[in-house]
């Protein structure tokens, strides 16, 4: 019998031991039909297979020149100057928070606008803004600080060389990354405002001017046609389109708008941003290629960043989400301040400012406060008389003045603006010897009283709101004293979270015309 020899475990390449003649002739012809498939092969389809190798390989070829040309461009600096942060955020999906910082550094290509004299060390921030990217990625909110504005700067570590710098008080914010760099203004925003920066960005004049050429200018309003000698702003009245210096100067002035001071310039850089916002996305800049790989390369150029956002993907992973936020859920807020007590030519924190943190730490949207998930009256359930607390003691029968009642306000919430807002309430309510102590922090606020302030006591909880279990007698204490705990964040309501009333100056959709200086309008 004879055994037929089964060749098809045997691997690629083994030469058959037998095969039989028709095999033979049938690959034959099998290779000369392949032979002649190739060589009659429409024109078309081979010009066709020929351009789409070419576009393949010219594809990869500019996509890679393109990751390696902004990849290169990009600058790095540490995120912080020594202080620990507390937790991670997935850029992609998380709450963002990015400081947007502008140097005024007169080095290089900046030598222009002044000498080095004029800027030493790492550079003062000649721009600073908090930009807010909500978890769920509907809203954006952009907080402007002032450069005057005096804050405490936390002590400091330059991480390129371990030189060391103590805390100060009362110094302007501008201030804070001069000596021991980047990281340390964004330490001092994270004491500030209670959050947590994640990343920052920053960039310098040449940046402004560039970026502003690349989008083919940047419409401006202006109320009257003025002309600033300082900057060499010169803008006739109504609508223009600013580009170049003209650009820069729209945004370094100093007294073309409003009063000549520093909140009329971020009203007006505000109002720049805005317009930005408005032609990038009605010309769908994010959506094409050539124009985002024009605006890349210059904002890569001309920027530095942290270590967390130094690679183009996670720069992309940024506009992405940026790109589908709608405009008028983009607010624009300046921090809230008071001529400062120890030089009127300087700004502090003003109470609304405790206020507005504690809503952005909430993530309340600034826009619409209210929120429109508000159940209404009719859909909230009434609670039933037996089970509603009495907020405070029942105050005696024997009536008392309350211009003589001692009452302290005592700030355990560890922000320092608290107590001013709190006292302020207290005079307001009618107890006009009111004072105030810094205290240790605590987590819960309590009302103390001594002998014979019970009734008082009972008032003073009334006013803010503060349950009766939270109001106790208490030996150490003379009269009353209102001891604020972090429960008791913003306002001057317990338990509720008050956003200061027309706190958003603009949104991305609004077009805001600029009040020009009457010192510097021209005719």
């Amino acid at each position: 019998m004879v055994r037929r020899r089964d060749n098809r475990a045997q691997g690629p390449g083994t030469p058959a031991r037998s095969e039989p003649a028709a095999r033979h002739a049938e690959d034959a012809r099998l290779g000369a039909a392949r032979h002649l498939n190739v060589r009659h092969m429409p024109a078309w389809l081979k010009v066709t297979t020929a351009v789409v190798a070419v576009v393949l390989a010219g594809g990869l070829a500019f996509a890679g020149y393109w990751y390696f040309r902004l990849q290169s461009n990009i600058s790095t600096s540490a995120l912080g100057a020594g202080s620990s942060r507390t937790d991670t955020t997935d850029d992609a999906t998380g709450r963002l928070q990015i400081l947007i910082l502008g140097s005024d550094t007169r080095d290089g290509k900046n030598s222009n606008y002044g000498s080095t004299q004029d800027s030493t060390g790492y550079g003062n921030s000649d721009v600073m803004m908090l930009m807010d990217i909500s978890e769920d990625n509907k809203r954006v909110n952009v907080i402007s600080f002032p450069r005057d504005l005096l804050v405490d700067i936390p002590k400091c570590t330059d991480q390129k060389t371990g030189k060391q710098y103590p805390a100060r008080s009362g110094i302007m914010i501008n201030e804070a990354m001069k000596e021991a760099g980047i990281g340390c203004a964004v330490d001092t925003v994270n004491k500030l405002t209670g959050m947590e920066v994640d990343h920052f960005m920053m960039a310098d004049f040449n940046a402004v001017k560039e970026l502003s050429n690349a989008v083919g200018g940047v419409e401006v309003c202006i109320s009257d046609a003025v002309y600033d000698p300082d900057s060499r702003l010169r803008l006739p009245k109504g609508t223009s389109q600013v580009q170049g210096e003209q650009a820069l100067a729209f945004l370094r002035t100093r007294h073309a708008f409003g009063d000549g001071g520093d909140l009329g310039r971020i009203k007006a850089q505000q109002g720049f941003l805005s317009s930005l916002t408005r032609k990038i996305k009605d010309d769908g800049t994010l959506t094409n290629p050539a124009k985002l790989l024009n605006i890349a390369d210059v904002i890569t150029k001309n920027l530095t960043v942290d270590d967390g956002l130094s690679s183009v993907p996670a720069m992309i992973t940024i506009a992405n989400r940026l790109k589908t936020i709608d405009v008028g859920k983009v607010a624009f807020v300046a921090m809230p301040t008071v001529p400062a007590t120890s030089d009127p030519n300087r700004l502090e924190a003003a109470p609304a400012a405790a206020q507005l943190f504690a809503a952005l730490r909430k993530d309340i949207d600034l826009t619409d406060p209210d929120g429109k998930a508000t159940p209404s009256p009719s859909a909230t359930p009434k609670p039933s008389p037996s089970s509603t607390p009495s907020a405070t003691p029942k105050p005696t029968a024997t009536p008392y003045d309350k211009t003589l009642q001692p009452v302290t306000v005592a700030n355990g919430t560890g922000d320092a603006t608290r107590a001013q807002e709190i006292v302020e309430a207290v005079v307001a309510g009618g107890f006009t010897q009111a004072g105030q102590l810094e205290a240790d922090t605590t987590a819960k606020t309590m009302v103390y009283y001594g002998p014979e302030f019970a009734d008082v006591a009972a008032d003073v909880a009334a006013l803010f709101g503060i349950p009766a279990a939270q109001v106790a007698p208490s030996s150490g204490v003379s009269g009353v004293q209102l001891y604020l705990g972090t429960d008791f964040p913003s306002g001057t309501k317990y338990g509720k979270t008050t956003v200061p009333k027309d706190i958003v100056n603009q949104t991305a959709s609004d077009t805001v015309c600029q009040k020009a200086n009457p010192d510097l309008i021209t005719q």
